[in-house]
């Protein structure tokens, strides 16, 4: 079936950075092809009668799998489309691989947050030469929120499998499900729905942004990201070329506190290690509420900082630009603090 837009001409900047939706499978093997970018455009130009009301500028910056990917990609990312000089172009449309597209969404959602324009990030759970694959689809509604919305900001357009595409805020996309390649916002509070070309919203977006922080696009290389389990053994983490720690927490907003089993898997133990060596400690993610657990007191009481209501994709790319472009302590917990690309879950 071919679809048509009735739009007028649109232009976008398309990057092109790797992942599924740039790869193809050959003998059991997934991998990057210098060919996939062509096949989107081929598969998209196949499906729109009116493809030709879309010009693509298209760039290539990167060209991996996304679970190859560290901070320094975000960066000649960035330096890459700023060179375009986005006032030029309707909307941006990055594709981009599915392990790590939640911290690279939270990480331009919020390096982009005073944007004029759509950035899209667009995705595939299967190479696009395999029928199962949502790409195409993803990209249609990459495409169309240019043309219909136009709201600015950095969005994920998704459709999981057996399910109706949503759009997701960048800084509210929580990282692929588990044995899945199927993705929600955290709350599974999206955005937006698409469906037969037709958007409608969800859950409405926070109020106006009024914080614009000018930020360069420089990312620590310093930031520690801690996850918790069941035996966890502190004293087996380096601390050497640390600034800061971010420890993850259990869905409740804990983590053990407990001297029971020994000083080396309590939290509170490995807080006090942390300050003695001048490292600050940061706990998400969590809703700041009335009632919270004992542990979770505890472990405020012991000096940890609380990155509220944030996911911890959010709070992980957030920390990295902070330490990147502060050296104010002061500064970097009024950055973390400050709502600036509707990050914070209310």
């Amino acid at each position: 079936m071919s679809l048509g837009l009735d739009i007028i001409m649109k232009n976008i900047l398309l990057a092109f950075t790797g992942g599924t939706i740039g790869s193809i499978a050959t003998e059991g093997r997934i991998d990057t092809s210098s060919t996939a970018p062509f096949t989107l455009l081929q598969q998209f130009q196949r499906h729109y009668s009116d493809y030709q009301q879309v010009i693509f500028k298209t760039i290539q910056p990167l060209g991996l799998l996304s679970e190859n990917l560290a901070p320094m990609a975000w960066k000649a990312l960035i330096a890459a489309i700023e060179a375009e000089q986005s006032t030029r172009y309707d909307g941006i449309i990055i594709t981009h691989g599915t392990d790590t597209l939640g911290y690279t969404a939270a990480a331009l959602g919020f390096y982009f947050h005073g944007i004029n324009l759509p950035v899209l990030l667009v995705s595939s759970d299967y190479p696009l030469n395999d029928p199962r694959a949502n790409g195409l689809e993803n990209f249609i509604c990459a495409v169309e929120f240019i043309a219909q919305i136009n709201r600015p900001g950095v969005f994920v357009p998704y459709r999981n499998q057996q399910q109706i595409t949503q759009l997701h805020q960048g800084t509210r996309l929580a990282s692929c499900l588990q044995l899945s390649g199927d993705f929600i916002s955290v709350q599974h509070k999206s955005y937006m729905q698409y469906a037969n070309r037709q958007f409608s919203v969800l859950n409405l977006p926070a109020a106006t942004r009024t914080t614009r922080v000018g930020l360069k696009a420089e990312f620590s290389e310093r930031v520690l990201m801690i996850k918790p389990y069941p035996g966890l053994d502190y004293r087996r983490i380096n601390l050497e070329q640390v600034d800061a720690v971010l420890h993850d927490l259990y869905h409740s907003g804990t983590a053990c506190v407990s001297l029971q089993w020994g000083k080396n898997h309590s939290l509170l133990e490995f807080i006090k290690r942390c300050h003695g060596q001048a490292i600050k400690i940061y706990l998400a993610p969590i809703i700041k509420s009335a009632d919270a657990y004992q542990s979770t007191r505890l472990l405020m009481a012991q000096g940890a900082e609380i990155i509220w209501n944030m996911s911890i994709e959010a709070a992980y790319t957030k920390l990295l630009l902070a330490y990147g472009n502060f050296n104010d302590g002061q500064a970097i917990m009024d950055f973390i603090n400050a709502d600036i690309a509707g990050e914070h879950i209310r």
